[in-house]
């Protein structure tokens, strides 16, 4: 096993850990280690995959689906300066 040194670790985020850490009955260590466990196991879902994703919930609720084409193009551009 390889050792991993954190520098710079602001306290109240230290604080957050260890305070996750007794909740799941975990060491620091442990939590830590659950934590990138779970951070790189997840996988990023292309932006396409994303837009998909939500138009087959909005069918799921049996309304017309609000991010039509037009929709999210106008927001692109509102969004931006």
């Amino acid at each position: 096993m390889a050792t991993l040194t954190l520098k710079n670790v602001p306290l109240d985020l230290v604080d957050q850990l260890k305070d996750e850490a007794k909740q799941n009955r975990r060491s620091l260590n442990q939590e830590a280690l659950s934590r990138l466990e779970l951070s790189v196991r997840l996988r990023r879902r292309s932006a396409a995959e994303t837009v998909a994703a939500l138009r087959r919930f909005h069918k799921t609720l049996g309304s017309r689906p609000i991010l039509t084409d037009a929709f999210i193009d106008r927001a692109k551009r509102e969004g931006r300066p």
